[in-house]
Formats: structure tokens, C-alpha cells, sequence
């Protein structure tokens, strides 16, 4: 596997439990799996199908939380990755760790799912690289028992299992009042949307992990953890969109005919997909119309702009949402025309509303002068 993992054969189970009856509530977990469903099915990242990267919310019994892994596990062949997010649990008769449900209480094991049941799942799939990847307390539990002479992957008999976690053996992960995400996903999630400058085209797990613990520590929060078999962590996982190049055709060279096509078909199907309530599914969809960044394809792209703001709004990222819409007012601020207004005044909104109340006033005075000008003038020099 010297080559990005095929999505074709490959899959991700992203399982948070947020909802506790009997202890503290986690709010940043059901947003952590969003989001990392979000970036792992995005074509320029790693492109796995949504039906190959579902997230399981809230599972109330092991079933719940491990039907998923052994389903998808059969048909993976390449790689498997498994997420989890959560409540990491001890029991008081063992140092093992547990992977918290809904109805779990502290110090009692069997109110939870042993880590060795989602070891055993691993070992049931066939598929060549298998990444744990925990973001819960004392996760570092799970890499000691990978590096351990009875080892995950020695014991079961797994080849190419890499597991990376939160904290240390006996630390507490950590999820910051006021954001977004936790700590350690919260990293993981910029890394992947935006790469790391100094690395190649591709990352590799041991790529990421250096990156993370650098900028967890730079932040004074808990360190990360990794334990792998077979060197795995150095095969390619995803791209690396530092290192993405408008110059650089990502696939096919087409006439511009075909890609104006294309950026209109795609944004329909995104407002289909909508339309039925699969926002997630648009969202990748979105994003790949922007990338093929035709400027014969203006309105188009403004429209994409519109709707790719407008449904991150709705799934809480306003500031992506900003960012987005931003983009949009740099290319239309110097035409006159009601895509121009309508940018102005949706950028307008969510600076307000976050805010950012000067900005606001400034995009809401060019869009004013924009008026007055009319489609005859231009914009001033």
C-alpha cells in the first residue's frame, strides 16, 4: 500500500457517546464526529463514500457501539479506521479501559464496552491497516496495550494496527469550555483541513501525530499517544492541503465547457441532496465544485458560495461559513450585480452576528455603493 488507502475498500465508524444518565454530559461529541464524517469524506482529503464513514451517536449497549466496526470491518480489505469519543472509563477491579455508553456509572466496567471487545473487532476484518483513533480519558490505556508484550496486535495476531489517543495511560482528555470541539479532536480536524506546510503531498499517521503533540504541547494541553505494528504509520492516510495547488490539476484536464457544466450540475445536486434532508452528503459536493475554480463559471461559483455558507450556518460553523462567504465578496466586490448585494448582505449577517460589528458596516457601505453605481460603473481604484 504505497498509495492513498481506496475509499472503494476502505471505511471509518465514528462512535461518540455524548448523552450520560449518570455522568457529566459531553456537548462537543456529537459535533466531533460531524465534522471529522465531514473532512474524512471529502474529496480532497481521503473522499470515503458516506455510506463507508457512518457515525454512531449515543450507543446504549456494546452492540450498538460494535455492530458497526464488525458490519463494516467485513467489507473493508484496505483500511479500517475507528473512531471513538467519549467517556474513557476504569473499572475498579482491573486496569483496563472502557469505552463509555449512555447508561455507564464510574467504577463499574460492565456498565460499559471493553476495550478488548473492539480489539476483537478489529481482528475479525480483513482489511490490510487497521487505526484506532480515542479520544477519551486514560485512552493511553489502549496504546500500552498495543506496545505491550501481550500487544493488540501481537496477541490477536493483527498486522498493520496503529492506535492513537487522546492522553496518557492515566490522564484526563481534555474539552475546552466555549469550543467547538475537544482538544485533541479539535486539533486533529485543523490539521486535516488544512495540512501541514512542511509535509509532502500526502500524510501519514506518524506525520500527524508529530504534528498534533507539537501543537497540543505549544497549548499546555494533554499529549498524545501512539503505539503501531509494522511501520504502518508511515503509509500514506489522506492528502495534505497545504500542499494543494491551483497549478496542479487534481484529475482529467476538460474543456471549459465540461467544468462549466459540471460546477452546474454539481451545485444542483447539492440543492437536491439538500432538499431531502442529506446536508452531509452536500457538503463534500460543495466543496469539490469550488475546486475547480473556473472563471468563466462566475455566477455559478457565486452560488456555490451562497449555498456552501448558508449550510455551514446551519450545522453551527459560522466561522467556516465567514470565511466562505468572504471568499466570494473578494470575487465579486469589484462587478456590480444582485449576486454581489446578496453576498454582501449574508456576510453582513454573520460578522453581526459574531461580532465583528465594524466589518459588518464596511461590507454593508460597499454593498450600498454598489447600488449607486449601478451596472455601468465600476468599482473605485
Amino acid at each position: 500500500m504505497t498509495e492513498l488507502p481506496d475509499p472503494s475498500a476502505s471505511a471509518a465508524v465514528l462512535i461518540g457517546t455524548s448523552s450520560y444518565q449518570h455522568l457529566p454530559q459531553l456537548k462537543a461529541v456529537q459535533r466531533n464526529t460531524s465534522d471529522l464524517a465531514d473532512i474524512l469524506c471529502d474529496p480532497t482529503v481521503w473522499g470515503l463514500p458516506p455510506a463507508r464513514c457512518p457515525t454512531v451517536l449515543d450507543p446504549s449497549t456494546p452492540a450498538e457501539l460494535l455492530d458497526p466496526v464488525y458490519a463494516l470491518g467485513r467489507e473493508s480489505t484496505d483500511t479500517l479506521l475507528v473512531y471513538y469519543c467519549g467517556h474513557g472509563l476504569r473499572d475498579s477491579e482491573s486496569a483496563d479501559l472502557y469505552l463509555g455508553l449512555t447508561g455507564s456509572r464510574e467504577g463499574a466496567g460492565y456498565t460499559a464496552t471493553e476495550y478488548r471487545h473492539l480489539r476483537s473487532a478489529l481482528l475479525a476484518s480483513p482489511a490490510r491497516r487497521k487505526i484506532v483513533i480515542l479520544d477519551c480519558c486514560f485512552s493511553g490505556r489502549a496504546a500500552r496495550m498495543l506496545s505491550s508484550p501481550n500487544a493488540l496486535a501481537a496477541q490477536a495476531g493483527i498486522d498493520g494496527a496503529y492506535v492513537l489517543t487522546a492522553s496518557p495511560r492515566d490522564h484526563v482528555a481534555l474539552a475546552p469550555e466555549g469550543e467547538r470541539n475537544t482538544a485533541f479532536t479539535g486539533e486533529l480536524l485543523h490539521l486535516l483541513s488544512n495540512g501541514v506546510s512542511e509535509a509532502p503531498e500526502t500524510l501519514d499517521l506518524e506525520t500527524l501525530f508529530r504534528a498534533l503533540e507539537a501543537r497540543l504541547s505549544s497549548k499546555n494541553r494533554p499529549r498524545p499517544q501512539r503505539s503501531q505494528e509494522n511501520d504502518v504509520g508511515r503509509l500514506p492516510l489522506v492528502r495534505n492541503r497545504a500542499r494543494a495547488s491551483a497549478a496542479t490539476a487534481a484529475g482529467p484536464v476538460v474543456d471549459i465547457e465540461v467544468q462549466v457544466a459540471m460546477m452546474s450540475t454539481g451545485l444542483k445536486l447539492a440543492r437536491l441532496l439538500r432538499s431531502v434532508g442529506r446536508n452531509r452528503d452536500a457538503l463534500p459536493i460543495l466543496r469539490m465544485v469550488l475546486q475547480a475554480r473556473v472563471p468563466e463559471a462566475d455566477g455559478d461559483s457565486v452560488a456555490v458560495h451562497l449555498e456552501l455558507a448558508e449550510l455551514l450556518t446551519e450545522t453551527g460553523r459560522e466561522k467556516e461559513a465567514i470565511e466562505t462567504l468572504e471568499s466570494a465578496f473578494r470575487q465579486t466586490h469589484k462587478r456590480f450585480g444582485p449576486e454581489t448585494v446578496t453576498v454582501c448582505r449574508r456576510l453582513a449577517e454573520l460578522l453581526q452576528a459574531a461580532g465583528n460589528h465594524r466589518q459588518a458596516c464596511e461590507v454593508l457601505r460597499h454593498a450600498l455603493d454598489s447600488l449607486e453605481r449601478g451596472p455601468g460603473a465600476g468599482a473605485p481604484v
